[in-house]
């Protein structure tokens, strides 16, 4: 019961999170005309990785989504245990996904059901990534 409770409220304090730290950038592409978006596309990310049982997420430096729980995120939480330190680490991935409207009204607008996992990074590798570009 406890192990929820905890689950429950880190899931909560990444969205409290997520929706304080939007800028007006991140307004203008929510903003966007439906027209403009490819919702049957499949995307390549990069982002932190968490899941906790019930409900992951996947965020970004200009996004964060719900994940959909099936098979291929409950593999990848299994890849990532070997890079956490503690349970409840964030462990960034690259990973190839659908974009998809969330059903329910909770959290995010949108939801990305994984495809393919690519690899997961470690962070020294991502700061190198970052300092090229």
């Amino acid at each position: 019961m406890i192990e929820q409770m905890k689950k429950f409220l880190l899931i909560l304090a990444l969205a409290i999170t997520a929706f304080s730290c939007q800028d007006e950038s991140r307004q203008d592409l929510m903003n966007q005309n439906e027209t403009e978006k490819v919702p049957d596309s499949i995307q390549t990310l990069t982002g932190e990785f968490i899941y906790a049982g019930d409900a992951a997420i996947l965020r970004g430096s200009d996004f964060v989504y719900g994940v959909t729980i099936d098979s291929m995120s409950k593999t990848l939480a299994e890849q990532i245990q070997p890079f956490q330190k503690e349970e409840f680490d964030l462990v960034t991935v690259r990973v190839k996904g659908k974009i998809v409207p969330k059903p329910r009204q909770e959290g995010w607008d949108e939801n990305i059901e994984i495809r393919e996992i690519i690899e997961i990074l470690d962070a020294e590798k991502v700061l190198e990534e970052q300092e090229e570009k």
